[in-house]
């Protein structure tokens, strides 16, 4: 014998319940009890429209109507015309009674435990019934049997508990001399020795299926539902879940105690005796294997086989110095809730003895707060042990697996982990049989635990980083496109699998939790939302993903003014802006003080030398004890570039218009041409040296008109180029009679720095500096007469967005 148990979503709706047939009929076994769930939804429907019943709301009559029409339709649908007609008058007839039933409650105005399990019962009472006839109707031997008649319970009313050797009694005289192959039988419903209807709890179903089975002693209990067994986390909430194939009787158990919804807890209780195993099974998916719950069944002697979670928790806690070796409190504390029948989650306890901390629901919280101060009123008035603490909003995170007591490191890998991440954990507890690690943390943090955990502990380290763009420009779309063409190999090669989840420009944003597709990222932009740089955080900061990183590629003051707000929130900053990093020198160390503080680097190597690694090489140096003397440095592609490019031959307008179309300068070309974007550059690389400067502190030995300095458009700007042409070619002629070059070179040495145009003569290291290239000397106490030279391409879209992808696998890599 076998049994079949299929829940409220694969009998949802008609479709699905033919797939159900098909699952039935092509079991081989002899004789088959198949345990069905209320339609899908009806529950909650009935719940609902008794409490509304109750509350004297006629629009109880919109809900009892809707119950209607599912069950009425349900009957059209699957039963052929010509035997419609006995199986509707059956079915009105038991909604006769439920509307009775209601209106009763309508009139006195409440509902009762004991009424509340004869309404709710109607749910599996009719969807059993019409399976039943619909099978025989396609020619499947089968029958319908009540529940209730053969499952026996006490008188504790919407979660009664069952007298096994009653109902064992009653279900092996049934099966005995019963002679179809196939029953069919309401889940969750049973009934006392009184008679009256009483149910098993919420996903009752599942225990009905396993009593059964336990009185039967079949081969096997084959649950079906709407996934394909039970996974390692929540697939809804972790895309990267996987079945577990294998898995034991205790790891089911405390799998679906903290949150797994495939499994009924109780279910596990009345097989596990009788080793019966339990199969999981896709009603969807009929072929897929799912999940074998067994005996000694951990698969390999793996360590954590899931993660999972319960939420809507409250911690309790009671503490003081009262507490302390005083013998009973323990007792008193626990008795109290035991009296109000509420359930505990989790205990832990100081060694202390100074406070002890319970994990409740939060439907519990009220009522226990106000037992709890009850007892202790009077050590709480004399000041020996404080009123009750509550803490709400929590969720239960949990490893489980039963080798794990024999791996040493898993909770310090769980809570490093989580750290990592910026959960934080409010209390902590472990069995001494370290089959389960529980860790409590606010519920707003859930999926990003839940993702953490699993990618740390299932998925092979590859590492997710989930990115937020703000900027799409030239140096913007280089990037997204770098991404998209490196996807596969950086997942293959380097274990990283990088997202993009938000982009925004200065008109729009979009997001996708999923990972917006970057062949299309334009289309999906062009469609967004209006562009806000708080809405933009807001978003990014409620999704809370682990390994969120926010990336800046604007020129923009007020978008450089949020990294804090990132930061806190321990969201990595990468950026190619230039303006947080050389601006006052506080704002600059308050960054770095967040990204230590929160585990959430910033990185800007691009600030300095685009996709050159002249930061990276910088923080080498000093952390490996070497100390900066001198440095010298062209830090400005777009003016090596100017000043390579003019000559008697061509105008200075001309040259720095060609820079600007093919991206070298800043959508504002003052800021190079000034010096302003040296300054800052060479700023950064002195703080980076462990200097404290500003802006301020640096000399500009500009060789700007002052009136090209003081415009205030691009158009005003080139328009004096023109009227100052003479000038420029002043300065070039100068610098070629000497048999010099023209280099804008930035320089910082004993505490100072500068940065000016120079004639640079021939044999200099800068003299032979090609098109828009940087280079940088660094003089150090290990390199004092040959610097440690880095050069190389230091302007354009393509090398900057490397530089910003690079900041990226670092990120990746920590």
């Amino acid at each position: 014998m076998k049994v079949l148990k299929f829940g409220g979503t694969s009998v949802a709706h008609p479709e699905n319940i033919h797939k159900v047939k098909s699952i039935v009929a092509q079991a081989d076994n002899d004789q088959i009890a198949v345990v069905v769930s209320a339609f899908g939804g009806v529950t909650d429907l009935l719940l609902n429209t008794s409490r509304l019943a109750s509350s004297q709301d006629l629009s109880y009559k919109e809900g009892l109507k809707e119950i209607e029409n599912r069950h009425l339709s349900s009957v059209k649908s699957l039963i052929p015309v010509q035997s419609q007609s006995a199986v509707l008058s059956q079915v009105k007839s038991e909604l006769n009674t439920l509307e009775t039933l209601l209106e009763g409650s309508y009139l006195i105005g409440e509902i009762t435990p004991k009424l509340s399990d004869k309404i709710v019962s109607y749910g599996e009472l009719l969807s059993s019934f019409i399976i039943s006839e619909f099978f025989k109707a396609e020619g499947l031997d089968a029958s319908f049997k009540d529940s209730r008649e053969l499952i026996k319970t006490d008188s504790n009313f919407e979660k009664a508990n069952v007298d096994f050797q009653l109902t064992n009694t009653n279900c092996q005289a049934y099966f005995s001399s019963n002679a179809k192959r196939i029953t069919v039988l309401p889940g969750f419903v049973a009934s006392s020795k009184s008679g009256d209807s009483t149910t098993l709890g919420r996903g009752g179903s599942d225990y009905t299926a396993a009593i059964l089975a336990a009185a039967m002693e079949v081969e096997l209990l084959e649950i079906w539902t709407d996934v394909s067994g039970m996974y390692t986390a929540n697939p809804k909430l972790v895309k990267q879940a996987k079945c577990v194939a294998n898995i034991s009787y205790e790891e089911a158990m405390e799998l679906s105690h903290f949150g797994a919804k495939v499994l009924y807890p109780p279910t596990i209780q009345p097989v596990l005796g009788k080793e019966i195993p339990i199969a999981i099974k896709n009603t969807f998916e009929p072929d897929s294997p799912g999940t074998l719950i067994a005996k000694n069944n951990n698969g390999n002697g793996k360590t954590v086989r899931g993660i999972s979670h319960v939420g809507n928790i409250s911690l309790l806690s009671l503490e003081g110095p009262g507490m302390v070796g005083i013998p009973g409190i323990s007792k008193r504390f626990f008795e109290t809730l035991s009296l109000k029948n509420i359930s505990i989650v989790l205990i832990t306890q100081a060694s202390s003895e100074h406070s002890i901390c319970v994990g409740i629901s939060d439907h519990d919280v009220d009522l226990a707060t106000e037992a709890v101060n009850e007892t202790f009123e009077y050590e709480i008035a004399s000041k020996k042990i404080k009123p009750v603490m509550v803490e709400k909003d929590l969720t239960i995170v949990a490893l489980v697996g039963d080798n794990m007591k024999s791996h040493q490191g898993l909770s310090g890998k769980m809570f490093s982990t989580l750290g990592k991440n910026n959960v934080n954990i409010r209390a902590i507890a472990q069995g001494a049989s370290e089959r389960n690690i529980s860790a409590v943390i606010k519920k707003d943090d859930v999926k990003k635990a839940l993702n953490s955990l699993h990618e740390a502990f299932f998925e092979e380290n590859i590492k997710q980083l989930n990115l937020f763009v703000m900027g799409v420009g030239n140096v913007g779309a280089k990037f997204l496109d770098q991404i998209r063409q490196q996807k596969k190999y950086l997942k293959e090669e380097l274990k990283l699998n990088i997202r993009v989840i938000g982009i925004s420009n200065s008109r729009t944003m979009a997001f996708d939790e999923n990972g917006i597709a970057l062949k299309d990222w334009e289309s999906d932009l062009a469609n967004g939302e209006p562009a806000n740089r708080e809405a933009f955080f807001q978003k990014v900061k409620s999704l809370n993903y682990r390994n969120s990183v926010f990336v800046d590629n604007t020129a923009s003051a007020e978008v450089s003014n949020t990294y804090a707000d990132y930061l806190k929130n321990s969201i990595s900053v990468v950026t190619c802006n230039k303006i947080a990093c050389s601006s006052d020198f506080d704002y600059y160390k308050n960054l770095k003080h967040l990204a230590k503080q929160y585990n959430a680097p910033f990185l800007f190597e691009t600030n300095v030398g685009a996709g050159l690694p002249i930061i990276d090489t910088l923080k080498h140096l000093i952390a490996s004890g070497d100390k900066v003397k001198k440095i010298q440095a062209v830090l400005s592609g777009s003016l090596n570039f100017v000043f390579n490019t003019f000559n008697d031959s061509v105008t200075f307008h001309d040259v720095v218009k060609q820079a600007q179309e093919q991206g070298y300068t800043e959508p504002d070309p003052t800021i190079d041409l000034s010096g302003v974007d040296v300054m800052r550059k060479i700023l950064i690389l002195a703080r980076e040296s462990g200097h404290q400067l500003n802006i301020q502190d640096i000399a500009n030995e500009s060789f700007l008109p002052k009136e090209s300095l003081e415009t205030n458009s691009n158009e005003e700007f080139f328009a004096s180029l023109k009227k100052y042409e003479a000038d420029f070619q002043q300065l070039y002629n100068e610098a070629a009679a000497s048999d010099c070059k023209l280099k804008y070179v930035a320089q910082f040495e004993n505490g100072k720095a500068k940065v000016g145009l120079q004639k640079i003569p021939k044999g200099h290291d800068f003299y032979n500096l090609e098109g828009s290239d940087n280079i940088v000397l660094f003089f150090t106490e290990r390199y004092p007469n040959q610097p440690l030279i880095i050069k190389g391409a230091g302007a354009g879209a393509d090398v900057t967005a490397s530089g910003i992808f690079a900041d990226i696998i670092r990120i990746g890599n920590f």
